[in-house]
């Protein structure tokens, strides 16, 4: 078990695999760890690790199997090999590091919303971690719980970070997670807008409800309606996107709502809809009876005109003949 270098006769080391031999692993993968020594094969080894939780009872195995990997299995990982009074030298050290995740990852967070941090350990099934958690360098926690939850505001946004300590101080700590950025906005309003404030008879209107934030289209906002009151029952018990159509005159408001439990905007401005007194078929009929009444109107002056014409003429004619018959030659 030893090799001569320099005249010196130094022990093999042996070498921790990791496979998968990723930089990051995730909560709920497969992980395995390999103890290997150089030119060792055919010799019976037993196998020693560190941490030395992973010794009991002593395993004769080179494979550690970590299935599924969580939150307690981050640290340095290394072992040795020995054979009866002979050993190796310990390996170098692999690392498992530190990951955060955020929940829910959305892009863009509003004041008052609820978010959850979470520091993932990868080593360790029954290690018991402290955590310290940092927003851009600042000290923020110290907790015993890898989930730091709690409701925004504006001055929560920045990027933090976690590390994990060992709680009876045998390991230092691991390496801090990379960060993740946390950005918050002020609350949103709903913006309510129709194609036509009125309603004709037996048809509807198109409302439409929407956001003033980038993030509006596309990270799982729904919508409620109202009619009456803001206090009122939603229209519908089901979240709608961002239409609705509508056949009954009233007020109308909107917000509105993401995540469980719903976080919801403030409410839109509201809209009026009333009912139109003719419909669409009533209107043209209208227009028709109006049309009609005028052109009957005006057939009438045009003949009276005619008419008052015609005896203008013949008052005329009587008085140019009575004066014909009365002239004397």
């Amino acid at each position: 078990t030893d090799i001569v270098q320099n005249n010196l006769i130094s022990p093999i080391q042996a070498t921790v695999v990791l496979n998968p031999n990723w930089p990051l692993i995730y909560k709920g993968e497969r992980v395995y760890l390999q103890c290997r020594i150089p030119g060792g094969k055919g010799t019976k080894w037993t196998y020693e690790w560190r941490p030395t939780r992973l010794n009991e009872p002593v395993t004769s195995n080179k494979y550690i199997n970590l299935l599924p990997a969580n939150e307690s299995h981050s640290g340095e990982y290394s072992c040795r090999g020995t054979n009866g009074s002979d050993s190796t030298a310990w390996s170098d050290a692999v690392v498992l590091t530190v990951v955060m995740t955020l929940h829910p990852n959305w892009p863009q967070m509003f004041s008052g919303e609820t978010i959850s941090l979470t520091c993932e350990v990868h080593g360790g099934e029954t290690t018991e971690w402290t955590y310290e958690w940092r927003r851009d360098g600042s000290f923020i926690h110290m907790t015993h719980e890898k989930n730091l939850t709690f409701s925004v505001s504006e001055s929560n946004s920045g990027d933090y970070r976690c590390l994990s300590l060992l709680k009876d101080g045998g390991f230092s700590s691991t390496e801090w997670s990379e960060p993740i950025s946390v950005s918050v906005s002020g609350k949103p309003k709903a913006h309510l807008s129709t194609d036509s404030t009125e309603l004709p008879v037996g048809g509807n209107v198109t409302l439409t409800c929407s956001l003033n934030t980038s993030s509006s289209s596309s990270f799982s906002w729904k919508y409620f309606w109202y009619r009456g009151e803001k206090s009122s029952e939603p229209l519908t018990r089901e979240w709608t996107d961002g239409q609705v159509s509508v056949s009954e005159e009233g007020l109308y408001w909107c917000r509105g709502g993401r995540g469980e439990p719903v976080y919801y905007t403030d409410y839109s401005d509201p809209i009026h809809i009333s009912k139109l007194f003719y419909g669409p078929v009533g209107s043209s009929l209208f227009v028709l009876l109006v049309v009609a009444l005028l052109g009957g109107i005006s057939l009438v002056i045009l003949l009276l005109l005619f008419w008052r014409s015609r005896q203008m003429k013949g008052e005329r004619d009587v008085f140019s003949g009575s004066g014909s018959s009365s002239k004397v030659f």
